[in-house]
């Protein structure tokens, strides 16, 4: 069976008066887009303090968007809590490995070791649900928006360890299981329990390898377990649609396989940057890198993950960004 390619668009209309709308959705329509996804970022216009739910011009885009025949792909919000969050959980800002806590400001900050930001994700995922779901123009659903960009999936919060702690007691057993596992009889690394484990940073030199091993596993199952409550909510809402995330190239700190366990659809981001005059050069010219991988590449991964089903190109950066032009050499 063939497939042919189908042509979708990021479309942001919280960023644009109104009026526009119609005119946007009818040159898409015009030069042969079919899907246009939205909202992946829009929290704080879709909830702009506690409770105050602004729906209705999400609904009246996706009326604009469907009138003209456009289908749409709606992306649930969590990679951009808005501030109104983070001063309600406030510890829900991720903690690097220095021990510093990530600020406000850009996006994905958030711990997923952090449950309370798991349960308002959830609840946002199922305002969504409840109120698009029977929307004619809905054509599927993106969870969130690239897990783990910018090095976001370590935290070393207060959070993690005590879900790392969980998760080890869970995994041996007893703590015995664990000290011979670990080697731990090496530098009389040796635990009488499991609230004496650490997370595996600010150490006087490197940790136990399998330490820092087990953080990566228990760090990657976050990921997954913050996944998995998004897709059960709108997969109970629409069993027919499918529901998308937009993987990232060369992100290895969680493991995709098991991530796309709850997922239909495995997609992939392609976004081109030139670096810095002279950081990189190909035949005397500064070429651009792929944060997300050559173009050529980015189909293996998704194809895998997606069960060697059709995977969609969710991001692709048609052109450089502001300013970038100017890097490249004739």
């Amino acid at each position: 069976m063939s497939i042919s390619p189908t042509l979708g668009v990021c479309y942001y209309p919280e960023h644009w008066p109104e009026e526009w709308w119609d005119k946007d959705a009818a040159r898409m329509a015009e030069v042969g887009i079919k899907y246009v996804r939205i909202g992946e970022f829009a929290w704080s216009r879709l909830e702009p303090t506690p409770g105050n739910l602004q729906l209705d011009w999400m609904i009246r885009s996706m009326d604009v968007l469907g009138k003209h025949g456009l289908k749409v792909i709606v992306g649930t919000p969590t990679a951009t809590p808005p501030r109104w969050m983070v001063d309600k959980h406030p510890d829900m800002l991720a903690v690097d490995a220095r021990g510093q806590r990530k600020g406000f400001g850009s996006r994905r900050h958030y711990d997923f070791s952090h449950l309370p930001y798991r349960e308002e994700s959830a609840r946002i995922t199922q305002i969504l649900a409840d109120a698009l779901s029977d929307h004619p123009s809905l054509g599927g659903w993106q969870t969130d928006n690239e897990y783990g960009c910018h090095g976001t999936t370590y935290s070393y919060s207060p959070a993690a360890l005590e879900g790392f702690r969980k998760w080890l007691a869970d995994r041996y057993g007893s703590i015995d299981a664990l000290n011979q596992a670990w080697g731990n009889v090496f530098w009389s690394m040796v635990y009488n329990s499991f609230d004496q484990i650490d997370l595996p940073n600010l150490l006087v030199c490197e940790p136990n390898p399998i330490h820092d091993l087990d953080f990566r596993r228990y760090s990657s199952d976050q990921v997954s377990a913050f996944n998995k409550v998004q897709y059960d909510i709108l997969k109970a809402k629409r069993p027919d649609l499918p529901v998308i995330h937009n993987f990232m190239s060369r992100y290895t700190e969680f493991d995709h396989y098991d991530l796309a366990e709850t997922l239909d659809v495995a997609s992939w981001d392609s976004l081109p940057h030139w670096p810095p005059r002279g950081q990189r050069r190909d035949r005397g010219h500064e070429a651009p890198v792929h944060a997300s991988g050559r173009p050529g590449q980015c189909g293996l991964p998704p194809r895998s993950l997606s069960h060697r089903r059709p995977w969609p190109l969710v991001g692709h950066g048609t052109a450089a960004r502001p300013g970038e032009l100017g890097k490249v050499q004739s």
